[in-house]
């Protein structure tokens, strides 16, 4: 759920801790006894790991990939540059994490200070919530600069076990206002928070039944609410930065579209190929080793599309958290 930066305190991982957060990223809510049998291991000593991964901060949370764009909902996106007012700034984020209508939000370093993704069913209603939030932090803003996500290819960590498989799941899209109830917005609160949590313990707490709870989960998934089950790692404490790549094009044809979707699909350290309507056209995010790294796939990147890529910032993300009014309130 929540990726923060810990500099000093570098864990090694062995393969089995690698092979079990790989196979979380494709699906958290899997068993330990089937989990066990993916990695080679008995039930006990996955739950032992597994506990340990989480206590020593590696595994910060067990995230449900929710598609607000199938309840109805447009994507808007905010990045902001801060002048140094510490405090202030620090008001500032804690106020971001109470608001509803926030479905991520993150800090960074390079081009802007921070960014979020801010939901709406109305274009008129964003605009003027979105101009009343940031108004009360006016003598804290440099620059905004606002836009619209088309969609994001999310995939899964290939970078942990070399030659695991490519796959994705697309977040965002078409706008189609599925109509969920109050216990389907309970459910996914639920697993917004521990997305490994029981059907029986989710109906306990939701005071319904695992049979109705099973049904719902199922027809969310199904209606593409719920995309998948993934896991969130710190990574700098095994040794990764998290950087994003913001990509200005010069053109962009429908073949070479298709060829940048492929390279990031299997690139070992691609994370999400993020569309937007905003100043450029896209962002690209990967989980590096260091500067260099992600300098190497930009160049990279370049070299294989001269025709398309025009220029690029930067950011390191140091922090960020995924429905954080969600989360928080749990």
């Amino acid at each position: 759920m929540v990726i923060m930066t810990d500099l000093n305190q570098e864990i090694s991982l062995d393969l089995i801790d690698r092979k079990i957060i790989t196979e979380f990223d494709k699906n958290c809510r899997v068993s330990d006894t089937k989990l066990g049998k993916l990695v080679g291991r008995s039930r006990e000593a996955v739950k032992y790991r597994i506990k340990e991964l989480v206590r020593k901060g590696v595994i910060t949370g067990f995230i449900t990939s929710i598609n607000p764009n199938k309840m109805g909902y447009y994507f808007f996106k905010v990045y902001l540059r801060l002048k140094n007012i510490p405090g202030e700034r620090e008001k500032f984020f804690e106020y971001l994490k109470t608001k509803k209508e926030i479905y991520w939000f993150g800090i960074s370093d390079g081009a802007f200070d921070c960014a979020f993704g801010y939901l709406s069913k109305n274009i008129i209603d964003y605009y003027n919530e979105i101009n009343v939030l940031l108004s009360k932090f006016e003598h804290l803003i440099v620059e905004k600069v606002l836009g619209l996500m088309v969609d994001t290819h999310q995939y899964n960590k290939k970078f942990l076990i070399k030659g695991t498989k490519a796959s994705y799941v697309v977040f965002a899209g078409e706008v189609v206002d599925n109509k969920i109830d109050s216990l389907d917005q309970n459910i996914i609160t639920v697993l917004a928070n521990d997305a490994r949590a029981s059907i029986i313990k989710i109906a306990k707490q939701l005071n319904s039944t695992p049979n109705t709870v099973k049904s719902r989960i199922e027809r969310l998934e199904k209606l593409g609410i719920i995309l998948g089950y993934r896991v969130a790692v710190d990574f700098n404490k095994i040794g990764y930065e998290f950087f994003k790549a913001i990509i200005y094009f010069k053109t962009l044809s429908k073949k070479d579209q298709n060829s940048l979707f492929e390279w990031m699909r299997v690139h070992p350290n691609s994370l999400y190929y993020i569309r937007s309507l905003a100043p450029w056209e896209v962002e690209f995010e990967f989980a590096v080793k260091n500067y260099q790294g992600f300098n190497t796939i930009i160049n990279d990147l370049r070299k294989r599309f001269p025709q398309v890529v025009s220029h690029y910032e930067h950011l390191i993300m140091i922090y960020e958290v995924w429905m954080p009014a969600h989360y928080f309130s749990g």
